[in-house]
């Protein structure tokens, strides 16, 4: 069963039933005719979990995929990645279409209007009677038709931002707006029984601190009775509830849930429509759902295992509004583990801020703390066996503070606890992730205040640098393509530090960091000789830094800036990479174990008699099974490592490296010019190679899984690295680094991620790339004939489909139609160019057909079912995988076919002359259409 974030232990067994419920209630939202799930009707299968989680933010290659989940595009190499959907985080639609329980009698507009008058709220216009919503007022802004998929959407976007809103702020109620009601929970159930506020600390503690004039106290009695729970007051009852940001939260909730009724009372007629009646269920089932997440604590602070919940009060003086209860218990009912605390006891956050509180204590200018931490002999361990960078998790002090995870390859319970389940929606998974974001920010931010407190101590700061340079240089292997997990740190681990560095790197100046650091003789990274360069060999490398040791004058001392900058940008490289990778691969076995299944399930009447009945059923378990564990892992990383406050923090620091090199190979800039000089920079061809790759990869994930975080003021910088580098690319050795730039291009092109269209409108319009642009590309084209590697022949296609496509794309631009003219009439790479275009269509065509040749002779066979059964199993089992194998093979080479006869048509209409003249190119034109003219 799945949990939401971290919920208090069980109270006492004295307690009330719903109080033992809701000590640690969990977050369970049913489905759209119901409260909204992450669990909803266990007819749903396993496949639809993962489909509907693979959804998001990303872009599927195959296109049967397609048809099931939104579509990813797949960075691999390999030639199976060519057709390619768009995805959008939410779907567009017609106005009409935005709400499944949309009639005509009504319109989307009063929805909203009914919407925003039960939840008191308004993203148009601010109101004293009213919350105004500014994220929510922003999104409308920028392009309202993609805010939310429904109107179910929409609520639970409402109550989620007006309940942040009250958690961001100690000092302000966002609720105390709403004068209009000055009595929360109307229509009390006993008139003689009231609820009193009183202090937290008369109640045992309290997640929050009181809030004066909140929204509470404004609307429930003043403070009258102190200590217990009850006092006589004149022949009532007096009942007391915790003056904090749960219960102003609480009351809002519970209110709006009484608004529905009052509603539904005032207008019955109107209310019977389905589509009110839909839209009124779906408010109060998300009422329910937050509430359910401020009496746990997610949003706030999980309550201590003895504290009574703050739903008693409300209960015991039987003022809550009718239905409220029976929902939650609904909800919640099911859940046999709720209560049980799973990955970090329930204090780590306590002990994790009372160290950064004493490590904040200081005299004069000494931190005591800080330096009894750094001289503890624990405080940075030597390495006592080959897997280093898990000792050093492990065993040094603040190792065990780090470790705070959200991922399942770190702690299997997180995704036991909080995204298991029947099934798991979208909506909800969104819910639980911004809730452990919230959970891991806090932590991360105390992390910060103890290293930059050890750090701003001059006693202590060397064996700060020395730790966090320790942590990098013990975490090398986890660069690597296979790695031994047991020997490095953790993702979460590895993560917890890239968002501490990054803290410490932002007000860096890019003026004050030394460019020769990783060169320097006091550099504390471990860079390898061995490490790939640019473009440097290993004998070259050698011999540029014995040169530049020969004069200790060209170095300066490293300053913190410098060595801050470069620790954050390895930490880069070990953290938040590897975790990119980690996630494209997982996308990839839950989608070819969707495949198994499937494949399994449709050729069930096949086997299910055969000998081998027994072993495809343990099989099709097994997947299933994995499939299962898969998808609590990717849920798992979502909320890990897709935090657009990270991801955009990574973009902006990226940036940071942009700049750095460019200004390596022009010291002029941002005043570039093309094409750069003859002469490459020594420190530039000595640079590690992921410096750029890593720039690289990172720009493709985001682009496919979280494209929204690529808007931001670096832009112009990123696209004048993507066209100086593409556009110079005797600056770099490694084709295959050329090749990954040239794919964030065709990622970016809206005919393949309509979201990044500004981006592509940047870099088209760019002055660079006008007249450098398309000539580099087409010498790219030719020269990816022979790259030296054993796939080099699968490569070439991929590489030229993406270049194909960018230049469809580009061709539409005016500017850089005539400077395909240009190169069309007088370039030097333009006969290259169209004899490799005509070879690619030649072999294209005659695989695709041949494929498709052998697809419909199967099919034809499987059509005879006689003959078909007259076939042995191990006959029928073979053909049926040559089958797919076909169609997968067709399927992608026809798309790059269709590519490359797209330019042919393209050019053949603007520049005749070239194909007109006997010789090569009207030869193999003529060779090709009596080739197709053959097949058919």
């Amino acid at each position: 069963q799945r949990e939401t974030p971290p919920g208090p232990l069980p109270g006492p067994s004295g307690l009330p039933f719903v109080l033992s419920i809701t000590i640690g209630v969990a977050y369970r939202s049913q489905s759209s005719e119901g409260v909204s799930s992450l669990s909803s009707s266990p007819s749903n299968s396993l496949e639809t979990q993962s489909q509907s989680l693979s959804r998001s933010q990303s872009m599927d290659i195959d296109t049967a995929s397609c048809e099931k989940s939104m579509s990813q595009v797949d960075v691999d190499s390999g030639i199976e990645n060519m057709e390619v959907e768009d995805s959008d985080r939410r779907e567009k639609r017609n106005p009409a279409e935005k709400d499944s329980s949309s009639s005509s009698d009504v319109s989307e507009d009063q929805a909203l209007q009914l919407i925003c008058k039960i939840l008191r709220v308004s993203w148009k216009e601010q109101d004293r009677d009213v919350i105004f919503l500014p994220s929510l007022a922003a999104e409308f802004q920028k392009n309202p038709r993609d805010v939310y998929s429904d109107f179910k959407d929409l609520i639970g976007q409402i109550l989620m931002e007006a309940l942040m809103m009250s958690t961001r702020s100690r000092d302000c109620n966002p609720f105390a707006s709403l004068t209009a009601t000055s009595q929360p929970i109307t229509a009390a159930r006993s008139p003689d029984r009231h609820l009193t506020l009183v202090p937290p600390s008369s109640l045992s503690g309290s997640p929050m601190m009181p809030c004066a004039g909140s929204f509470g106290a404004s609307s429930l009695s003043s403070l009258g009775a102190s200590g217990g729970g009850m006092a006589g007051d004149s022949g009532s009852d007096r009942f007391t509830i915790e003056s904090c940001k749960e219960t102003e939260m609480l009351n809002y909730l519970i209110e709006r849930f009484d608004s529905v009724g009052m509603e539904e009372r005032k207008a019955p007629k109107m209310c019977s429509q389905p589509a009110v009646s839909q839209l009124l269920s779906n408010i109060r089932s998300q009422c329910i759902s937050h509430a359910a997440l401020v009496l746990q604590g997610a949003l706030t602070q999980a309550r201590a295992p003895l504290q009574p919940s703050l739903l008693v009060p409300y209960m015991l003086c039987r003022n809550l509004p009718y239905g409220f209860i029976q929902e939650l218990v609904r909800m919640t009912h099911q859940e046999e583990e709720v209560f049980k605390q799973v990955g970090v006891a329930a204090d780590y956050r306590d002990r994790l801020h009372a160290l950064a509180e004493l490590c904040e204590i200081k005299f004069g200018k000494t931190h005591p703390v800080c330096n009894l931490i750094t001289s503890l002999p624990l405080w940075c361990p030597d390495p006592l066996s080959p897997g280093t960078g898990r000792e050093i998790q492990r065993l040094s002090f603040l190792g065990a503070f780090f470790s705070l995870s959200v991922f399942a390859e770190d702690d299997t319970k997180v995704g036991d606890k909080y995204f298991s389940g029947p099934a798991i929606t979208m909506e909800n998974t969104r819910v639980v992730s911004q809730s452990l974001q919230h959970y891991l920010e806090s932590a991360r931010g105390d992390l910060f205040k103890i290293l930059h407190n050890i750090l701003l101590n001059g006693e202590t700061r060397e064996a700060a640098l020395s730790y966090m340079a320790a942590l990098v240089n013990r975490n090398v292997k986890k660069a690597q393509m296979q790695t031994d997990d047991k020997l490095v740190s953790t993702d979460g681990f590895m993560m917890n530090f890239l968002w501490v560095l990054q803290q410490l790197s932002m007000k860096i100046k890019l003026e004050t960091v030394d460019a020769l650091y990783i060169f320097h003789p006091k550099c504390r990274l471990s860079v390898s000789t061995e490490e790939t360069r640019l473009n440097a060999t290993m004998e070259d490398l050698k011999g540029w830094l014995a040169e530049l040791h020969e004069d200790p004058s060209k170095f300066s001392e490293p300053k913190f800036p410098t060595e801050c900058f470069f620790l954050t940008l390895h930490a880069h490289h070990l953290s938040i990479l590897p975790c990119c990778r980690r996630y494209i691969r997982r996308l990839r076995a839950i989608r070819d174990l969707n495949r198994t299944v499937e494949e399994l399930k449709n050729s069930e009447n096949q086997w299910k008699d055969s000998p081998l009945a027994s072993r495809h059923r343990e099989m099709l378990k097994r997947c299933k099974t994995q499939l299962k564990k898969l998808v609590r892992s990717k849920a798992c990383a979502d909320a890990g490592l897709l935090d657009e406050n990270l991801l955009r923090r990574c973009l902006q620091f990226f940036s940071m490296v942009i700049q750095l090199i460019l200004r390596m190979v022009e010291p002029a800039y941002p005043h570039v010019t093309l094409p750069l000089n003859p002469e490459i920079p020594k420190i530039f061809a000595a640079l590690p190679e992921f410096y750029i790759e890593d720039v690289a990869e990172f720009l493709l994930f985001i682009v496919q899984y979280f494209p929204q975080v690529l808007y931001e003021p670096c832009t112009e910088d990123i696209v004048t690295f993507l066209v100086v580098f593409i556009c110079s690319q005797n600056y770099i050795k490694n084709p295959y680094l050329i090749a990954k730039l040239v794919e964030v291009l065709f990622v970016t092109n809206p005919a393949v991620q309509p979201r990044t269209q500004r981006f592509f409108e940047v870099m088209e319009n760019h002055p660079l790339s006008v007249n450098q642009l398309v000539p580099a590309l087409m010498k790219f084209y030719t020269d990816v004939e022979h790259t030296g590697a054993t796939s080099e022949f699968y490569d070439k296609f991929t590489i030229r489909y993406h270049i194909s496509t960018i230049f469809k794309s580009l061709w539409q631009n005016i500017n850089h139609q005539g400077t395909f003219l240009e190169e069309f009439n007088s370039g030097k790479q333009f006969v290259r160019y169209i004899n490799m275009l005509i070879n690619d269509t030649t072999f294209l065509l005659d695989e695709s057909l041949e494929s498709l040749k052998r697809i419909h002779e199967i099919q034809e066979e499987m059509k005879n079912k006689e003959q078909w059964d007259q076939l042995p199993r191990e006959q029928q089992q073979s053909r049926q995988s040559q089958l797919t194998q076909d169609e997968r093979v067709s399927r992608s080479y026809l798309a790059l076919a269709t590519e490359t006869v797209d330019m042919f048509h393209i050019l053949t209409k603007q520049v005749q002359k070239p194909f007109l003249r006997p010789g090569k190119l009207s030869c193999c034109q003529g060779q090709n259409t009596e080739f197709v003219r053959g097949h058919f």
